[in-house]
């Protein structure tokens, strides 16, 4: 019998324990939110993961201003004490400085068009019909905006990344929606064929330097200024050894090794907060972009920054309305996806900043052999 002929979450789990000889209970017992609100097809019940509380950590943005908690859902040990010392470092420092701009969601499907001629005229026919685009997509949602176009061409073959504004949506769902419509408008205007809707020119939930570059969802970047004293007392070493650290693994070390992240631990952070507030956990991956910046003065104090070019999140949609979810992003206290893109980098920074200074002091073994063992 097939797993998708049973009509519910019971069902399904009583028949694999059967069948597998196996016990379910756990499973079962993680499942809090009705069945029919959950997006999640054969659905035999949940998972858990520890979620611990870094914090406090004093934020200045546009949007998000004050002292946040960050609830972090991990298996690994050390990485809530770490964003933890580092929120304690920044705090004492003053606040950490944040600042988001909104690029918008991207769908970039393919489309053969027969010859390089075509290729041009579907480039100008494009140009000279935004308005039409914009009016073709936003028929799909009263929540969404068209933003822009890039368009790429290779041969009989044209690339084109749409962007759109999702509002508090992470919006992937909107935009892939909004961009089939302007498709098929296409498809009907020039009789040019589209192969795929997505042809991998969004780019979606893989590293790319067009994310780098072109950006993606949400940019953001954070800075926080530290005195001697607190970089001594706080993350027991000195400016100058962290930022030889910085200089030698994030730098030359990324270049080295080809990375398209010049950052020390920029995922770790972006998926527990992913996993705890209901984030589609897949854009981790574009959350590992990003470049670290360290500079260490003569007087012994630290500056210290973070820039992420390509961060997908959203408050509303997807799993975010899941019960679990929705308590652990009541915890941060944000409504709007501005001030919890804020508070995500904010974060990053802190853990960021205390990996790289127990790196320069030598106790990044000690604390995973006591904390994650």
């Amino acid at each position: 019998m097939k797993i998708s002929q049973f009509r519910d979450s019971v069902s399904r789990r009583n028949y694999l324990e059967k069948e597998k000889k196996i016990s379910l209970d756990a499973v079962m017992k993680v499942l809090v939110d009705e069945e029919e609100k959950i997006h999640c097809e054969n659905l035999i019940g949940g998972i858990s993961l520890p979620l611990g509380v870094a914090g406090p950590l004093k934020i200045r943005g546009e949007h998000a201003k004050g002292n946040f908690f960050i609830p972090l859902a991990t298996t690994e040990g050390a990485l809530v004490a770490s964003v933890n010392r580092g929120s304690k470092a920044v705090s004492s420092s003053g606040e950490v400085n944040v600042s988001v701009q909104r690029v918008g969601a991207t769908r970039g499907p393919v489309f053969l068009t027969g010859s390089l001629a075509k290729s041009k005229k579907l480039y100008e026919w494009l140009k000279n019909n935004k308005s039409n685009l914009a009016q073709e997509a936003e028929k799909t949602s009263a929540h969404l905006k068209f933003k822009k176009y890039d368009i790429r061409t290779l041969a009989d073959y044209a690339y084109v990344r749409f962007y759109f504004d999702t509002q508090d949506a992470m919006g992937m769902n909107m935009v892939t929606i909004a961009t089939q419509k302007i498709v098929e408008f296409i498809e009907k205007e020039t009789g040019i064929k589209c192969l795929a809707l997505a042809g991998n020119f969004d780019i979606d939930k893989k590293l790319a330097w067009i994310n780098f570059i072109n950006n993606r969802g949400f940019k953001a970047w954070a800075e926080v200024n530290i005195s001697k004293k607190i970089v001594k007392e706080v993350l027991k070493t000195t400016s100058q050894k962290l930022f030889d650290v910085w200089l030698s693994k994030n730098m030359i070390g990324s270049a080295m090794s080809g990375s398209l992240g010049f950052n020390a631990h920029f995922a770790n952070i972006v998926a527990a907060i992913f996993a705890a507030t209901g984030q589609d956990l897949a854009h981790v991956v574009e959350g590992s972009l990003g470049l670290t910046v360290a500079k260490a003065f003569a007087n012994g104090d630290l500056y210290f920054s973070v820039y992420l070019p390509d961060l997908m999140l959203g408050t509303v949609g997807g799993g975010t309305g899941l019960k679990t979810q929705s308590e652990a992003r009541s915890i941060i206290g944000v409504v709007k996806s501005e001030e919890l893109a804020e508070v995500v980098v904010g974060a990053v920074l802190a853990g960021e900043l205390s990996l790289l200074a127990s790196l320069s002091e030598g106790s990044l073994a000690k604390v995973h052999q006591k904390l994650g063992r």
